[in-house]
Parts: C-alpha cells; structure tokens; sequence
C-alpha cells in the first residue's frame, strides 16, 4: 500500500527522476578494480576457476557469485499502482523504485525487469528461464487472472522463491493486523465472520492466507461487483469459485449484518457508514483502497466508536504497508536458501509482524509518530514502517519457518548469530532520517526559506509543505507568487511570503538587530540597508523574534558568508561555539565529521565541547558514539606539533565523565580499525571503529568531507550547524530541491527538541 497523502507536482517528480544519472539504480563493484591484477582475477583468466567449480557443483554459484542476495523484481505492466496496462516500458520506473525498496530495508540487491508480453505462457516462459540469475523472484503489477497462473507455474517449474508481492505482500501485513485486532476485541481466528470485498489478486491472496491460519471456509463471504461470491453463480472462474459460500446475502450491505471483519480491497467509498453501523460489537474494519479507503476513518467512528480501523495510509493509525514485508520476507528466504516461500513462511512473518508490534516502541520510532498512540492498542496494530527491528524480527521468524518446513538448502545452525547479523546488516542512521520525515509530519512547524525566490527553493519549500512536514515562509520579492504560479501551483495564495523591503515586520526586525549592535559601531541606517537588501538578515530577525520556528538558507552565497551573516543576528548558544558537522552515510555505517564549517583551529575546550555535541547529535542519528581525536600522529607517533590541544581535550572530557567512548590523538586508519588497536594499542578505550572524527582543524575536516563525497561513493550529508540560539540550517551552494527538504525537516526536529526540553524544564 502506498503512502499516497503525500504530494508533489509533476516537475518535481520528473526532475527527481531525471537529475544526475536517470533513474533510481546504478551497478557498483563489489570488489577492487584498480590494478591489472585486480581485472585479471575478476575476468580472464582468473575468472575461470570459479567457473570450474561452479560446473562441478551448482550450488558453488551462490559461493561465487551474486546470486544468493540477487532478486529480480519482473513485471508486464498489466496493473502498474492504480493506473492500470499501460505497458511493460512504463512500469520500469515502479519497478525500479520496488528494487530501491529491496535494497534500502533489507540490502537485498535487485534488478527490475520488464517483460514485453501479455500473453501468459511467453512470460512464463521468459521468467522460467531466468532461474540460473538470481536467488528468487518478485513477480509485480501483473493483472488478474494472468497473475495467479503465472505465479502458480512459475512455482511449480523454478527451484527459487517466486512471489508475487501484489497478493501475498499485502496478505500478510493483513494478517498480522487481524490477529493483533482479534486479540483485543477477545475473539478467536476459528470463530470470526470476514466479509472481503474484492475479488482481485491481493484480495484472494488475503482471504486464502487467512483461511490457512484458522478462519473457517464457510465464515468467510467475498463480494464482487456482481455481489456475494455464492455457489449457485455460474459466471465465476476457477479463483472466485473456490471461495464461493452458500448464503442468502446478495450483496455487500446484506453480508455484512453481524460480521466481525471487513476487508476491503476494492475501491473508494464502497462501505456505507449505515454498513458499518449494522456489523458486530467492535467490528475490525480494514479499508485498503488504494488511494482512497473505501470508507474514511473518521466516518466510520463516527456510527462506531468501538471500531478498529485499518488503511493502506500513513496519514490513519494501523497502515498496512507492504514494505512491512516483502523485503524481509526475501532476506530471510535467501539467507536460507529457500526453494520455495511457503505458507508456512507467511504465516511466520505475519505472526512476527503482530508480536513486534505488541512489543515496547523504541524512542526513534516513538518520537516520529509524536502524535499518535505507539503502543499496542487500537491504533497500532501494526508496527510502523521504520521500526528498525524489522529486520531482525520478520528476516529470522521467516528463515527458521524455511529450515522447519524442509525448503531451506542452507539451514542456520545459530539463530542468535544470525539475528545478530541481521542487526548489523543495516546502517540504523538511514531508518532514523526516514523516522525524521515522520516526526516532522506528527509535529508540524513553520519554518523560513531564507531565499524564497528562488526557483529550487521553492520546489523545496513545495515539497515541504504537500509532504506535511510544516509550514515553509518564504522570504522573497513581489514576483514568488507568479513564480508559484510558473512552477504549477494551483493556489499561489495559500503560500506566505515576506518580503523584506514592505513588510509591516521590517521595523521590529531592525529594533532587533539595533539594539544587539549599537554599542558595536553599527548605526541604524546601516542596519536597515542589511534588512532591506539581504534576506538572510531579515530572516534570522524574523526567527529571532518567534514569527517562526527554524530557518534554512545557503544556496546563494559561500557557507562562511551565510554563517557570518545569520550570527549577527543570532547568538550562539549558551556555553557553545556554532560548528559544522558532516554526515558520512554509507551501506552498513555512518561517520561524523567536525569541525567542517566554522573555527580554523580549535582550542581544547572548543574539541571537547566539540565531542559532547556530536555525540547527542550522533544518538539522534541512532548512533551509540565512538569518538577519535584525529591526527597524523598516533599516541605521539610520529611526534608532531599542534597535538596538545587534542590531548588536552581527552583530559577534559575524562574530568566530565560523559556516557560515551572517546579517543586521542590517533590517525584515521587506526580509528576505524580495532584490529589495529588490539594489536598495537591496547590501552584504547574505544570497543570498536570510531564513528565520531573530530578532526584537528578546520581546514582537514572539510576536505576530508569533500574528498569523500566527490571520490568515497559516499552519501554525504550537511555539514549540519550546531550551537547557535535558533534552528538555523546553511545547505551548500549546490544543494538539490531534496536536500532542501532534508534540511527543513531537520532544523524543524531541532525546533520540536528544544521545545520538549524547554517544556521539560518547566
């Protein structure tokens, strides 16, 4: 299900797609290719060993090859989302985007591909012999009835798992849901009377899941457009038939007298609030219309309070979201080597989804959803997408159901091994960025867009208020609105802009700049030329004095000058000097980097408050902080100059006591290596590779930043402001529309912090 409240204009979408390199997938080495030697071991001739091996004994190919963590995500673009057969070619960019998913959840690798043909034998007879490729295959947006013959012969030719997300993806997150509602309205599985409307891929797939975890045949009435799927209709095929019942209910207001459960995979607006008001007490109700339920959550508790309510949106409690589980479901199945995912294999991965989120909310996921219930109750049934024990949960429940059931060619003799491994597997920093988008939607704020007319500015300043992250203030000339306009904005108006030469908060913004700098030489003419000419003057005015909570600026001018200007408006924090910090994201770890934007060369008390700073910013990453005070020199090896400070800074921090590990001098390499620490440095009190580098000034921080993000293949993020009075984020000169966003969305997380801990205080 997708999480279709989010907005965007078409511009916006096409240049998301288009910008850099088109697409959403790149192909990248996963071994050196820099010397003859490297080429030779990677082709011919070295490549021929494997190859003799692999002849000899298939099985070699998931020892050798890629093909072990290699999914192919297929699709004839019979049924792509909502927009029906529009053709294998168009399907490629949801194809695309479905094997992004794959690897962002799960570092499962995936290739999508579209099979140009809707005659069913042809695709299957393509897909059929693709087996030797990859370790299992995804089957999407392919149309019923073709769908389930498809999938069926496909399962029955290949030794690999074959899976068509569409139907069993959404089956069992419904499933998982369904026990966790029967459980709080005290019913049992056995007992239930389900009404599914619907009689599609997902729909079917639901109700055959449901009926092998319990629920009787005959409790169950499935709808069509025709009405109730009954044995005396003639007009069925083979998939309607074999859920056909005998019943006297003729359509979907008469079946659903008296039923426990709704499920709906339909279209909008097909459950009447007069329907819901006739079920049973405490009805379980999933409304999973895509994009609209078929009935709107507040409607339905409108006639029934007592009733638990599903959608396949992220803007109601209880979202049934198939990201829930096809990536988790493959990573387990392939770590395994399944032949096959069974229903034994779906049952377990529904029954983990309903425990997880029986189970304590971590703090993360709590904090992004601020402004709903995150316990287990009526409104979280399901756990939230970016639990960051997906992974490890649903992965491990699936691979052990794998080895019961005889599917499995490569059991797993530890399980808390591997469930260690599965927690290792991703880096929790890409989880909690995701988490940050949530938690700007449960708590929204204003936030200013320093140079508002500018046309990237305000495709991020769009994007930030459709996706409901807050409420973007543009500070910019009479001519933003027919700029709005220019890019596609139907209603121009609903945006609200400042502009620094007429508007009637010119005054008080130069009384507050006046009364911070009339003693330091300024005059107030002069002050009023700085407001009327620079934005970044009148918006840091503007947040000084509460007209909004968080201000983003920096694609106009250098970073230094964008720093230089908002601190004469804005005071440091109390005790703190402002400093850069970098975000090194990468597959399986993240590194932060400081000092990246503001002082040449710290003092010792600058490093270590320095390293205090990073280390709260680094938990907020879901980091557990690892700090190394980085040199060229190790422990005074070599000897060198300019190292006291950073010893220094080490004896302050141990004469704080702070709750995280710290480290220096040391040089980079042996920061990142434990093994090296082991060896030549046991006094280290680092227990594994430093996360935080604070580096020994400024001049090494940034370019160490930059070489990575221009040679690393590293996502380098920032460098991100900490320390100033107000939530004020500089985005370099080159930033995206997206890397606007980001920073909007981080500075208003600042913004709602410092109010929790203000209110804290209190």
């Amino acid at each position: 299900m997708s999480e279709s409240h989010v907005k965007f204009s078409e511009a916006e979408a096409l240049e998301f797609h288009s910008r850099g390199r088109p697409g959403k997938l790149e192909i990248v080495a996963s071994k050196p290719m820099a010397t003859q030697r490297d080429l030779s071991l990677a082709y011919s001739p070295g490549v021929a060993v494997p190859v003799r091996s692999i002849a000899e004994n298939p099985t070699c190919a998931y020892d050798f090859t890629a093909k072990g963590n290699l999914v192919a995500v297929i699709s004839n673009g019979t049924a792509i989302l909502g927009l029906g057969n529009l053709g294998a070619l168009a399907s490629k960019p949801v194809m695309e985007g479905k094997a992004v998913l794959f690897k962002r959840f799960a570092d499962v690798d995936a290739i999508d591909i579209e099979v140009a043909t809707e005659d069913a034998n042809r695709f299957i007879d393509a897909v059929e012999l693709l087996e030797p490729s990859f370790g299992g295959i995804n089957l999407e947006d392919i149309a019923a009835p073709d769908c389930f013959v498809i999938e069926q012969t496909l399962k029955e030719r290949m030794n690999i798992p074959v899976f068509h997300d569409d139907q069993h993806g959404t089956a069992i997150i419904t499933a998982a849901g369904l026990i966790n509602a029967c459980a709080l309205t005290r019913r049992e599985l056995k007992d239930i009377r389900v009404v599914v409307n619907g009689a599609g891929a997902a729909a079917i797939a639901c109700t055959e899941l449901i009926k092998a975890m319990g629920v009787r045949g005959d409790h169950v009435i499935m709808c069509d457009r025709k009405g109730t799927i009954r044995k005396d209709r003639t007009d069925l095929d083979q998939w309607k038939s074999a859920h056909a019942v005998d019943t006297d209910a003729q359509d979907l207001t008469q079946a659903l007298v008296g039923a426990d459960v709704f499920l709906g995979l339909s279209a909008a607006g097909a459950l009447k609030p007069e329907m819901v008001k006739s079920m049973a007490p405490e009805p379980i109700i999933f409304a999973m219309a895509n994009p609209d339920p078929e009935i709107w959550p507040p409607d339905a508790t409108a006639v029934r309070p007592d009733a638990i309510i599903a959608t396949g949106r992220s803007d109601f409690p209880n979202q049934v979201n198939n990201v829930l589980g096809f990536p988790f479901i493959f990573r387990g199945a392939l770590d395994v080597r399944a032949t096959a995912i069974n229903d034994e294999m779906k049952i377990a991965a529904a029954e983990a989804l309903a425990e997880l989120a029986r189970e304590p909310v971590p703090e993360e996921v709590a904090a992004a959803y601020g402004g709903r219930s995150q316990s287990f109750g009526r409104d979280y049934i399901i756990p939230a997408p970016f639990d960051p024990r997906l992974m490890e949960v649903v992965a491990s429940a699936v691979a052990e159901a794998a080895i019961q059931t005889g599917v499995a060619q490569k059991p797993i003799a530890n399980m808390d091994a591997y469930r260690q491994q599965l927690r290792a597997r991703l880096n929790p920093t890409v989880s909690v960025m995701s988490l940050a988008y949530e938690a700007a939607r449960s708590n929204p704020k204003r936030v200013l867009f320093a140079e508002g007319d500018e046309p990237n500015v305000l495709r991020a300043a769009i994007a930030f208020k459709e996706g409901g992250y807050g409420t973007p203030v543009l500070v910019g000339r009479e001519d933003v609105y027919d700029q709005l306009r220019e890019i596609g904005v139907d209603n121009p108006d609903d945006y609200e802009v400042l502009n620094s030469r007429n508007s009637p908060l010119v005054g008080r913004a130069v009384d507050h700049i006046y009364a911070k700098h009339q003693r330091r030489g300024m005059l107030r003419r002069e002050i009023e030329r700085m407001v009327n000419q620079d934005r970044n003057y009148f918006a840091a005015a503007m947040l000084a004095l509460g007209e909004a909570d968080a201000m983003i600026t920096g694609t106009t001018r250098p970073f230094s000058q964008s720093l230089r200007q908002v601190r004469t408006v804005i005071k440091d924090e109390a005790g703190a000097t402002p400093f850069g910090i970098n975000v090194i994201v990468g597959r399986n770890h993240t590194v932060l980097i400081a000092d990246t934007a503001v002082t040449e060369r710290p003092t010792a008390e600058q490093y270590a408050a320095i390293a205090l700073r990073s280390s709260a910013f680094a938990r907020r990453m879901g980091l557990e902080p690892r700090v190394a005070f980085t040199s060229y020199t190790t422990f005074g090896n070599p000897p060198g100059v300019h190292i006291e400070e950073l010893r220094e800074a080490v004896t302050l921090l141990d004469s704080f006591h702070p709750d995280f590990e710290y480290e220096g001098e040391m040089a980079p390499d042996v920061a990142l290596n434990p093994d090296m620490q082991q060896r030549f440095y046991p006094f280290s009190r680092l227990s594994g590779p430093a996360n935080i580098f604070v580096m020994p000034g400024l001049q090494s921080a940034s370019l160490s930043a930059k070489l990575l993000k221009e040679l690393g293949g590293e996502s380098v993020l920032g460098p991100y402001v900490l320390g100033l009075e107000h939530p004020v984020q500089i985005a370099p000169m080159t930033a995206s529309a997206s890397d606007l966003v980001m920073l909007a969305v981080l500075a208003a997380g600042d913004a709602h912090a410092r109010s929790q801990r203000e209110a804290a205080r209190v």
